[in-house]
């Protein structure tokens, strides 16, 4: 499994977009992008991801999309993320604004992946991505989600060889 979130602000619990990839046997099986209505009208992020707060005026809010993609995580033994970090710092403090019982899988940081397995420097995103030839749309939570994925595939696949 891996995901994105896209936040309106600093405020970790202002997701206002997740991007959700299942992977099976190295394969990249389904996939979910949604937007979120956070509790704030505060989108100092828009000039980030694009995301304004129109956008999202009549989405779902954290608690019925969570809902939603939840069911891609049946199975799943861990969450993948660029900078884990943070998309674990969002899902906690959206989960916890909702009272929603957050996932209790371990985050695996495909940061921390790519300067493991194939020492790459920088390791922002579209870094990484240039690196292991992956196509990126940064700052889609779809996009980066699917880049999150492929690069454990390809971290995967070089441990097997």
């Amino acid at each position: 499994m891996a995901l994105d979130f896209e936040t309106a602000n600093p405020d970790r619990s202002s997701a206002c977009a997740l991007g959700v990839v299942r992977v099976e046997g190295l394969r990249v099986v389904s996939h979910e992008r949604t937007l979120i209505r956070p509790s704030t009208t505060d989108f100092r992020f828009t000039r980030i991801h694009g995301i304004a707060a129109s956008d999202v005026a009549r989405a779902a809010s954290f608690r019925d999309a969570w809902a939603a993609v939840e069911p891609l995580l049946a199975g799943a033994t861990f969450l993948a993320a660029h900078n884990a970090s943070f998309d674990r710092s969002v899902l906690t403090a959206c989960c916890e604004r909702t009272g929603i019982r957050a996932p209790a899988l371990p985050f695996v940081c495909t940061v921390t992946l790519a300067r493991r397995v194939w020492r790459i420097h920088p390791t922002r995103l579209p870094d990484v991505c240039r690196a292991l030839s992956i196509p990126l749309n940064h700052h889609d939570p779809l996009s980066d989600a699917l880049a999150c994925a492929q690069i454990v595939i390809a971290a995967s696949r070089e441990r097997t060889r």
